[in-house]
């Protein structure tokens, strides 16, 4: 991928924010699980991908690694997405803070920091998911990551279907 090309007038990083909250029918350890148990998390995270590479160390200080192609519906089509997660702090059933970083090919695109509430509700779990981040040259922007994110928030929602 050609490395893009800096000027004063265009700015380096763009920073955003996204807030997503959804409600599931089950409770909040039931969620927290989707998020901790590796078989649960690629089932959900990686719908509709197909992982070349998939890792999970889900505990405080630990990391995940994910590789993926880019379908043909994008700008890259068949270029390697990768998603490197370090958990910065859990706390089991109620809340997730992790730092993670998306590259194409070489070039990293964003850095972020995700946080993942879990609130008891009278019909099972509010789920309020927070994103700071910064997108650099070439980055898909908060827009599209916030769509990203609220699709994989619904493919969780399938995972409390059975």
């Amino acid at each position: 991928m050609p490395q893009p090309v800096l000027t004063p007038a265009a700015p380096s990083v763009t920073h955003s924010t996204f807030t997503i909250e959804r409600s599931y029918p089950v409770s909040p350890a039931r969620v927290f699980a989707a998020f901790a148990d590796p078989a649960k998390k690629r089932s959900w995270y990686g719908a509709g991908r197909d992982f070349e590479h998939f890792s999970m160390d889900f505990r405080v200080g630990g990391c995940d690694h994910s590789q993926s192609r880019l379908g043909e519906d994008t700008p890259i089509p068949g270029a390697v997405l990768s998603n490197t997660i370090t958990y910065q702090d859990i706390v089991p059933d109620r809340r997730i803070v992790m730092a993670y970083t998306m590259a194409i090919g070489d070039h990293r695109i964003s850095a972020s920091l995700a946080t993942v509430e879990l609130l008891p509700s009278e019909k099972g779990t509010d789920l309020i998911f927070t994103e700071q981040s910064a997108f650099f040259e070439g980055a898909d922007g908060a827009a599209i990551r916030k769509d990203g994110w609220s699709r994989l928030l619904a493919c969780l929602a399938n995972e409390f279907e059975n």
